[in-house]
């Protein structure tokens, strides 16, 4: 009997599960993975600067956001997102992410969208996707990146 093997998107989603084990915010234990050629060039997850306390050591750092609906959630800001960390990893090493596919958990955040048009990433495989993720996907595809969600609706609590 032949073994199947997982496909090259699974494959790259289970290393972010993986990366994500990492986290130190226990509100967003994510992880992101950036590939070329079928390489990992570079990696991230939810955790605070280097050198600046993490929210499992010392809490949370809440805001208070207000939703276009007029709703307010709290987030926390203490840690830099999965895909922003490895974007800024790749940099920091002089690492080009021009035509690059990022792999990451959910559809990114309207500023990670944001970034991943500007560092060159040309296709975003999401496990997931997100309930507040609409103008995301607007601009990506206004950029012309390619967005593949592959699971079901993410919603986060509120509170």
């Amino acid at each position: 009997m032949k073994r199947e093997r997982p496909s090259w998107d699974e494959y790259f989603l289970g290393m972010v599960e993986y990366v994500g084990s990492r986290a130190t915010c226990d509100r967003g234990r994510s992880g992101c993975v950036i590939v070329r050629d079928k390489r990992v060039i570079s990696t991230g997850y939810v955790g605070s600067p280097p050198g600046v306390p993490h929210c499992d050591d010392v809490g949370h750092e809440m805001h208070t956001v207000v939703n276009e609906d007029g709703t307010q959630s709290m987030h926390c800001i203490r840690t830099a997102h999965a895909e922003q960390n490895a974007i800024s990893q790749a940099s920091r090493f002089g690492v080009a992410l021009e035509g690059a596919t990022l792999y990451c958990k959910m559809t990114p955040c309207y500023s990670c969208a944001k970034s991943i048009i500007t560092a060159g990433i040309k296709k975003v495989v999401t496990a997931k996707d997100y309930h507040a993720g609409e103008k995301s996907k607007a601009i990506l595809k206004e950029a012309g990146v390619e967005l593949s969600i592959l699971g079901e609706m993410e919603a986060y609590d509120k509170q």
